[in-house]
């Protein structure tokens, strides 16, 4: 902690995904003090710190050398989570990281392993889980108000357009380690797996439309078995020109619920409806990845730093957000083998 109080933090990856990490450190500026913001680039440092007026450092070694900084918000490239994360926790460094964990599944078990050996925090910015329609959704389906379960889908139809891809790395395995699924659509399906849990197999195709020149999925369908009956689908792109809202849907034995975008509205069969949310705008679905609020990004980081002040888990820990990306993998292992596949276990 600082010596007003404010826990000290640094902040490593200065790209496109840093902007709603920035504002709402600048909305925390009661709990949180910034000790430096890195990036290999002289340009990105200067621009960042021009505009949001935070410190920039040109070493990663000024944060995890500073023993006044007890976390870092890492916002690097997916194929560099593991790396880092594991110098973070060699450094005795708590850690908020932007999703992916990493780009391959052994670099996700990686960085959740090495922070847990440490005995340090991570946090996972997987921000769905905190808009207000989807905290309400979750209660209806904690008190059993929908009944159980039988049917659901989750269908994200999104675009990015050739700028989005333009930038060196983007869409490709060796960078992202994945595409639509594990850098797009893993909000939803993270926001989805917290809702009714992970499937005991999937079955699944997954093609690269040939829009842009990548080597990552862009179009993928799933068919998901629970064991109790439930079915699900996923129906995901980036090839959905403009872009629309995300949906969750839900049929279970005493009604249904329908998630667009920060919007519920839900049909109970006992003629009982029920509403919450805002808007059912899709919230960085179409060529501009980054037209939303920071309001959920800042929810995150106050429920880290929570954790860290408490000596508890934030509500996206490491070894929460791997749900996510064993389904993921799992789909994609179903789309290579053109095979029925079992999620991993944990």
């Amino acid at each position: 902690m600082a010596g007003t109080g404010r826990r000290r933090v640094g902040v490593i990856g200065l790209g496109m995904a840093a902007t709603p990490h920035a504002q709402s450190l600048l909305d925390l500026a009661d709990r949180v003090e910034v000790a430096g913001c890195f990036s290999p680039s002289a340009e990105r440092r200067a621009a960042f710190g021009a505009r949001f007026g935070l410190p920039a450092v040109d070493r990663a070694e000024a944060i995890l050398d500073d023993p006044t900084v007890s976390a870092v918000l890492l916002l690097t490239p997916p194929d560099t989570h593991a790396d880092l994360v594991a110098r973070c926790a060699a450094a005795g460094k708590h850690v908020l990281l932007e999703k992916p964990l990493d780009a391959t599944p052994a670099g996700c078990r990686a960085v959740v392993e090495s922070m847990e050996r440490a005995g340090l925090t991570l946090g996972v910015m997987l921000q769905h889980r905190f808009r207000a329609a989807a905290e309400r959704l979750a209660e209806l389906l904690r008190t059993g108000t929908l009944g159980r379960p039988l049917s659901a889908s989750v269908v994200v139809r999104w675009w990015r357009d050739d700028a989005y891809y333009a930038q060196p790395g983007r869409g490709m395995k060796a960078r992202d380690g994945g595409g639509v699924l594990l850098t797009q659509a893993i909000h939803t399906l993270d926001l989805y797996v917290s809702l009714l849990g992970l499937p005991r197999e999937v079955a699944a195709f997954a093609n690269t439309s040939g829009l842009r020149p990548i080597d990552t999925e862009d179009v993928v369908c799933a068919t998901l078995r629970y064991d109790g009956g439930l079915l699900a689908t996923v129906d995901a792109t980036t090839a959905a020109y403009p872009g629309y809202p995300e949906r969750i849907e839900i049929a279970g034995t005493a009604g249904s619920a329908l998630l667009i975008g920060d919007r519920l509205e839900v049909q109970l069969r006992s003629g009982g409806t029920v509403q919450a949310g805002e808007t059912a705008g899709t919230l960085g679905g179409g060529a501009d990845p980054m037209a939303f609020s920071n309001a959920h990004h800042r929810a995150v980081l106050a429920d880290f730093l929570d954790a860290l002040d408490h000596g508890t888990q934030p509500r996206v820990s490491g070894r929460e957000a791997l749900k996510v990306h064993r389904l993921i993998e799992a789909i994609l292992k179903s789309s290579e083998s053109g095979a029925v596949t079992a999620v991993p276990e944990d």
